[in-house]
């Protein structure tokens, strides 16, 4: 089992900053985030492998990073140049096994969440 943690979020302006951390029980072969609006289902935004290989989905390409502090077991997501479509509750996700996938039911452990909240 991992347990992961997230926070980090608030409520921002647009065009503001944030930085989301995800701090882990123990190492996992592959973290992400996804995010999840009222009313939509889980979207996958970004992940990260052992060998520190990142994908992004083209919606927050160029204004999210993902990185990881492998001495800590935390995850961090950079999010910069926010918009209010951005508004959601923001998941840490991590797998043993599989990386790179955008379907949440390929990641075994997941967070509680935390809420991001952009306004224009």
């Amino acid at each position: 089992q991992v347990q992961l943690v997230e926070s980090g979020g608030g409520s921002v302006q647009a065009g503001g900053s944030l930085r989301l951390s995800c701090a882990a029980s123990r190492s996992t072969y592959c973290m992400g985030w996804f995010r999840q609006a009222p009313g939509k289902g889980r979207e996958g935004l970004t992940t990260i492998n052992g060998a520190g290989s990142t994908t992004y989905t083209d919606s927050v390409k160029g204004r999210f990073t993902i990185s990881k502090d492998n001495a800590k077991n935390t995850l961090y997501l950079q999010l910069n140049s926010l918009k209010p479509e951005d508004t959601a509750m923001y998941y840490c996700a991590a797998d043993d096994v599989r990386c790179g996938s955008w379907s949440d039911s390929n990641y075994d452990f997941w967070g509680q969440g935390t809420q991001v909240t952009v306004s224009s």
